[in-house]
């Protein structure tokens, strides 16, 4: 595949002119408000021009018109390239940070001593989405930002209503994006490439992080956002993938044999719970099998014994639940007695399956116990939070309709849970 030449005549001289531009008018910069209709068709036009190349039968399509996705009306054999966006087209962290250079500084400085330093390649990609968004029409990225999503569903969109209606681990992940969010519009307002009219513009700053954080990809360790390759929606099971070539085009190829009519999806995150993806993209992938124990008020026993949320997981179809789960739940109960507490906790961190196993079999009647209470209180926590959630108009809080969908899946899963335990 080869860029086509128009590339460089459309996109080159927007680097060149960073530093100049002047503002553009609101009336001729993109509408973000959420009641504006996406142009992706005009997007994949400007993108055929720019030299992006698809594989015939690659679509862009949509159920509702609000959400678009990549399909193929052509069988795709594995292996085989789907889609080439060349490298001109692409927001990446390192040509922000070439492309703006000192002026960034503060900035990520600001960042950095916020504990926020792992944010910095996506804040600036962030800061190139506002630069091309004050060009207004003279940015050659127009087209593609005037297709992007204006209304978000996710952790940094979200209210401290919706919040009220979450349980602890999906609220604290999806307040974990907005506070990140905040802290790019702090840093926002140290940066001079942007005009003061964009520094103090709260709903363009927070559309800027969401097209970021949502559409925004890590490929050979660059942060990148390319035009076109962002179109892939997530799937438990995945048609493509994306990769970064030697030439810093983006490169989409087929994983396995795919009949026509099949959308190409990939992977936004782990599969396994449908959390973390709810927070950070604004929908629920129902087809996880499983979702986080909700255990948070066990944060500080997880970690002493190494585990991470994706490890302690209940199950939706089974009801089974995962031996990480019962171990943090044991060392938890045992904390009464430190010393076998403490022997339990050498077994686990030493691997030592046969000596755990034997305090799991002897202290078994307390775990279980605490794990009958935890789906208990959860299963009531959730029932009160999804009837205040459907006090809400939906008019005015447009999220609920997920955060309810969100609330039923963990329910579904929790209490299959509660069917297991009460037959142990």
């Amino acid at each position: 595949m080869r860029v086509n030449p128009i590339v460089l005549s459309l996109l080159l001289p927007a680097l060149a002119s960073a530093f100049s531009f002047q503002p553009a008018t609101r009336a001729n910069c993109v509408d973000v408000s959420e009641g504006a209709q996406r142009d992706v068709f005009t997007m994949a036009d400007w993108a055929n021009q720019c030299g992006v190349q698809k594989a015939e039968g690659f679509e862009i399509t949509s159920f509702d018109g609000q959400d678009f996705f990549a399909a193929t009306q052509a069988n795709l054999a594995a292996g085989s390239p789907v889609l080439f966006v060349p490298n001109e087209m692409i927001f990446s962290a390192s040509k922000s940070a070439q492309e703006f250079g000192n002026a960034l500084q503060e900035a990520e400085y600001q960042l950095a001593n916020g504990k926020c330093a792992e944010k910095i390649p996506l804040f600036r990609i962030f800061i190139k989405i506002l630069v091309e968004y004050e060009k207004g029409e003279q940015s050659p990225w127009y087209p593609y930002l005037n297709s992007l999503p204006r209304t978000y569903y996710n952790g940094a969109a979200m209210t401290y209503a919706c919040f009220d209606v979450l349980p602890p681990y999906a609220a604290w992940l999806a307040m974990v994006e907005r506070i990140n969010s905040v802290n790019f519009q702090k840093a926002a307002k140290v940066v001079p490439v942007l005009s003061e009219q964009i520094k103090n513009d709260v709903d363009t700053l927070k559309w800027a992080y969401n097209v970021a954080t949502t559409r925004a990809m890590e490929l050979n360790g660059e942060k990148v956002l390319a035009p076109m390759a962002d179109m892939f929606n997530h799937g438990t099971e995945t048609e493509v993938e994306v990769g970064l070539d030697e030439g810093g085009n983006v490169m989409v190829y087929a994983t396995k044999d795919i009949p026509t009519g099949s959308p190409l999806r990939v992977s936004l995150g782990d599969p396994t719970n449908p959390s973390p993806l709810f927070a950070r993209y604004g929908f629920l992938d129902d087809s996880s099998p499983a979702t986080f124990c909700k255990a948070m008020h066990l944060r500080e026993e997880m970690q002493q014994l190494g585990y991470d949320f994706s490890e302690l997981l209940f199950y939706k179809e089974t009801g089974d639940i995962s031996p990480a789960v019962y171990d943090v739940f044991l060392y938890s109960v045992l904390k009464q007695d430190p010393n076998t507490q403490q022997g339990f906790y050498q077994a686990v961190v030493n691997r030592d399956e046969n000596t755990k196993n034997q305090y799991h079999q002897h202290y078994f009647a307390y775990t279980l116990d605490a794990l009958k209470k935890h789906v208990g209180d959860t299963l009531q926590e959730l029932d009160t939070l999804s009837s205040k959630a459907r006090t809400y108009d939906p008019n005015t809080h447009p999220r609920v309709p997920v955060i309810l969908a969100h609330n039923q899946f963990v329910k579904e899963t929790f209490l299959k849970v509660k069917d297991n335990l009460e037959r142990m």
